[in-house]
């Protein structure tokens, strides 16, 4: 916990910063959205990680140099890449066709893919309860999507595509975090990688030279998706992970709020039930998960 004189509102201050970067994240998807109507994927992604690296480089150069970018295990590197290039594909055509709030409501789904997976990829003891929370969170998923086959539904699938990549994203991190990489290095590989796959999409000849005002939105997106990661990891110098990761779920308040704002979206009954659902799901792993940690630290 950082030694100065916040330290004894630490635990507020890493709540804020936790909700910020929730907000931030969700104005980028906004963004996102927008800008999925008139231009490609690719070229939205490609532009937009040009701006990111603007921020990674005031991270860089915070962190005392180069040296905090190192990368230790290129292969697992490039394996986490691929997953977030993937997501982000997933993603720009889930907000395309879906209403933005709907989105993120089945990517809440990541946490129970994670947990699913957490035995059969990093062998982790997932025990009877952890595994009823995700079945009842598969549960909320299906009130959320009502299976069927009209457009709206099958679209869902994108999202669902999109969770399950952030999981298997989040495996590969979690290797990496015990292998000595930095979170910069992590953030240059992944930010490389999916800007040279959205550039590799120009040979479709689809891309559009952007109007001024949506480079500089696609610009502010790129600074503000910077601005997210910062809050990010900023959030855990200050409060333990158990007690700031229930605000994450923040973000669908704040993307229900944009979708009304531009699009006049609001979830309806049934989005609101499964992810009422799939939150109280996460959250109830989250507290398996930490209960877990606190017997193995006191035997």
């Amino acid at each position: 916990m950082p030694a100065n004189r916040f330290s004894a509102n630490a635990p507020l201050i890493g709540i804020v910063f936790m909700l910020a970067g929730s907000f931030f994240m969700s104005l980028n998807n906004a963004i996102l959205k927008w800008l999925s109507a008139g231009y490609p994927a690719g070229q939205v992604l490609f532009m937009r990680s040009a701006f990111i690296f603007v921020a990674i480089g005031i991270f860089i150069w915070r962190a005392g140099g180069f040296q905090s970018a190192r990368i230790s295990s290129p292969k697992v590197h490039l394996l986490r890449a691929s997953c977030v290039v993937c997501s982000a594909f997933l993603f720009m055509n889930a907000v395309r066709l879906l209403p933005l709030a709907d989105v993120i409501a089945i990517t809440f789904v990541a946490p129970l893919f994670l947990t699913a997976l957490a035995t059969p990829v990093l062998g982790e003891h997932v025990g009877i309860r952890r595994w009823a929370a995700v079945i009842v969170g598969f549960v909320g998923v299906l009130v959320i999507i009502r299976p069927g086959g009209d457009l709206w539904r099958l679209a869902a699938l994108l999202p669902l595509g999109t969770a399950l990549m952030d999981a298997t994203r989040d495996l590969f991190t979690r290797r990496m975090t015990n292998a000595r990489e930095t979170a910069n290095g992590i953030l240059v590989t992944t930010t490389a990688a999916v800007g040279l796959a959205g550039l590799c999409t120009i040979v479709a000849g689809t891309w559009k030279l952007p109007s001024a005002e949506d480079f500089a939105l696609i610009a502010v997106g790129g600074l503000i998706t910077g601005c997210g990661h910062y809050c990010m990891v900023e959030t855990f110098r200050f409060a333990e992970a158990g007690l700031v990761a229930p605000f994450r779920y923040s973000s669908i308040l704040w993307a229900g709020a944009l979708g009304y704002i531009f699009w006049d979206d609001l979830p309806d009954q049934w989005v609101v039930m499964g992810t009422i659902i799939l939150i109280a799901s996460g959250l109830y792993i989250l507290h398996r998960e930490l209960v877990r940690q606190r017997n193995q630290s006191h035997p």
